[in-house]
């Protein structure tokens, strides 16, 4: 293992950003008019890339072709939970120039700090098995190639991608919004090609399941969409990407920061729910409930609306493979730094926390039902990421003036509250204790 974190030798300055003050930004409150502005936007879309992962591919199409519309609802749910966490996960970094791992190692005892780090590593795992498994299927879909060396070919492009953050952060924002645009093309020339009963769609926002199946689905679709990496990584993405001077100036970072959330969450929220409008009106309507796997979708939309359809879908698979595997090994440094205060070289993180997934690819399990069962695992990391981060953004001698207020506090408990007890139906049905 490497120096701690911002020690002269620490291994993280290859990952984690200097402070935009070292880079001669321009100040604040200085004159910049829009393109000064627009700089300030970006941590939030690196980190929404993580909503519109493979995983909700796959979770999003079971949803769509099994139960049609009607779990809709739990998409915009959601996504307005996502909202709500970044917007704290972002200014927590803002108001302390630290990460949420960090404040957890000074604030938390060893014992729990080291508990929190052991699990956000399995959850490491479980979202390396969704993005690499999601851009293998999609590299077999288009191109043929078989899918353990398609796992392969996604580790270097990770690699490379990340690798732009050496020559500048803005580099590597500006890639994953450049692969988030082929997402959002990619499904919005499908939703145009297919199109969808509004009126149908319309009901699917009313609130209600349909047997315990469903409630596992759902599970797993809040998994996906809610994504416990991106909650620590986020606040490192701003903890540093500005210095304020003063008070004032880190409630305008924040309100520029609300507004890079909620048009990145807005975009993957958008994406999401036209991944099952898709599903949905393409095989639920049609009676093909059974589509249940990526390539069986990738099939549909060959066969049922053309090859164009079958390859938008496919390049919106790559896109979101590649660039949320980055974006994960991004989060696994920040997450190991911060809470134990260690840095391994990326290339054995990388190792270690992909080889579930290429021992998937290489065994042949089923890739879409391996794909909805990592959202479902990932689903019981959120409480372990959220919990700490509103016991710590409700403290005023580690926020300041940025401390949350008591509403934002209840709210963000709640949704706590929920996640667990979701996880907690899960478990219980799973072992068969309750019958739905």
């Amino acid at each position: 293992m490497s120096a701690p974190p911002n020690e002269p030798g620490g291994a993280d300055a290859a990952v984690l950003p200097a402070p935009v003050s070292l880079r001669r930004a321009t100040h604040l409150r200085a004159p910049g008019g829009l393109k000064a502005r627009l700089a300030l936007l970006g941590p939030a879309f690196v980190a929404c890339i993580a909503y519109v992962d493979p995983g909700n591919f796959a979770t999003n199409i079971a949803g769509g072709s099994k139960y049609g519309y009607m779990l809709l609802w739990v998409l915009l749910a959601a996504n307005l939970m996502a909202m709500l966490i970044q917007n704290l996960s972002a200014k927590i970094g803002i108001a302390t120039g630290h990460n949420l791992p960090e404040l957890a190692r000074m604030h938390f005892s060893r014992p729990v700090t080291w508990g929190l780090w052991v699990q956000a590593e399995l959850i490491a795992m479980a979202t390396d098995l969704a993005e690499f498994v999601g851009a293998a299927i999609a590299l077999n879909l288009l191109f043929n190639i078989p899918l353990l060396p398609s796992g392969i070919i996604t580790a270097f492009v990770a690699f490379a991608i990340l690798g732009l953050q050496s020559k500048g952060y803005r580099r590597f924002e500006l890639a994953i919004i450049g692969f988030l645009a082929v997402i959002l093309l990619g499904f919005l020339y499908d939703t145009l090609k297919i199109g969808f009963d509004a009126g149908d769609a319309a009901k699917g926002f009313v609130p209600h399941f349909d047997g315990s199946d469903s409630i596992l689905l759902a599970t797993g679709i809040l998994g996906a969409t809610v994504m416990p990496h991106v909650i620590y990584l986020h606040s490192a993405l701003t903890q540093n990407r500005v210095v304020p001077r003063d008070d004032d100036e880190r409630r305008l970072l924040l309100r520029f920061n609300r507004v890079d959330v909620t048009i990145a969450m807005t975009v993957a929220g958008l994406i999401n729910m036209s991944m099952l409008i898709i599903a949905a009106s393409l095989f639920y309507t049609s009676g093909g409930s059974d589509v249940d796997t990526i390539e069986k979708a990738h099939a549909g939309f060959n066969e049922l609306v053309g090859p164009s359809a079958g390859v938008a879908f496919a390049l919106a698979l790559l896109a979101s493979g590649f660039a949320s595997s980055s974006v994960g090994t991004y989060a696994g440094q920040v997450v190991m730094q911060g809470f134990i205060a260690r840095t391994v070289p990326i290339a054995l993180r990388r190792a270690v926390t992909m080889a579930p997934a290429l021992i998937v690819l290489a065994i042949g399990v089923d890739p879409t039902k391996a794909l909805v069962i990592s959202q479902v695992v990932l689903s019981f990391g959120i409480p372990f990421a959220l919990v700490p981060l509103v016991l710590l953004t409700r403290r005023k001698d580690i926020m300041g003036s940025l401390v949350n207020r008591q509403l934002t506090t209840v709210v963000a408990a709640l949704v706590a509250v929920v996640i667990s007890a979701l996880n907690i139906f899960l478990l219980v049905d799973t072992f068969g204790l309750v019958k739905v």
